[in-house]
């Protein structure tokens, strides 16, 4: 267990600040291509978030990162980029929609990946008054409704924490993945 004093933290004894066999240190500040080329190696599930405009219009975008927070009460976190009409949905109205995606859905993920304006007219999707933003009825096999308890900036992102009013399943639930800058389907047992 590592214990923190300040801003420095001490390792238990026997452990070095060296990682893996090759005694490689990391260096102070990765680049951003670094850092996306490690991250693709860590493979993940594929939503897409969406909320509704302060115009009513609804907003949406591609997020693959999507974590559990806590069971009790249930709450999930999303990363989303800041600046996006998505996030000032998302904010404005203090609720969101995740929309887990299916197999079959990667043409869903890449459309709402592009920024086209039309991509909402583009596909089937539904908001029922007790939804918390728009569920893409044919390409989310689940769809967590959340409202929002917290939003943090860290760099070009916002981290919101959402409370989880309800789930709903829409399919069987063969995620898509996403690594290695590929989509793939879970594999079949």
């Amino acid at each position: 267990m590592t214990e923190y004093a300040g801003d420095r933290a001490r390792l238990p004894a026997g452990a070095s600040g060296a990682s893996g066999a090759s005694g490689a240190v990391g260096t102070a500040g990765a680049t951003p291509d670094e850092f996306r080329a490690m991250m693709s190696g860590f493979p993940t599930g594929v939503s897409v978030v969406s909320a509704t405009g302060p115009d009513g219009a609804p907003r949406g975008m591609t997020c693959s990162a999507v974590c559990s927070v806590s069971l009790d009460p249930p709450t999930l976190l999303v990363c989303l980029r800041d600046g996006s009409p998505t996030l000032e949905a998302v904010t404005d109205s203090g609720l969101f929609a995740v929309n887990l995606l299916h197999e079959d859905a990667q043409g869903t993920a890449e459309l709402f990946a592009s920024g086209n304006p039309d991509r909402f007219g583009l596909l089937p999707w539904e908001q029922a008054p007790e939804a918390a933003g728009p569920h893409l009825v044919r390409d989310a096999h689940t769809v967590a409704d959340c409202d929002v308890v917290l939003a943090q900036r860290v760099g070009d992102h916002v981290t919101v924490y959402g409370e989880i009013r309800r789930v709903v399943r829409r399919h069987h639930p063969r995620p898509l993945l996403y690594g290695l800058r590929q989509f793939r389907a879970w594999p079949r047992s």
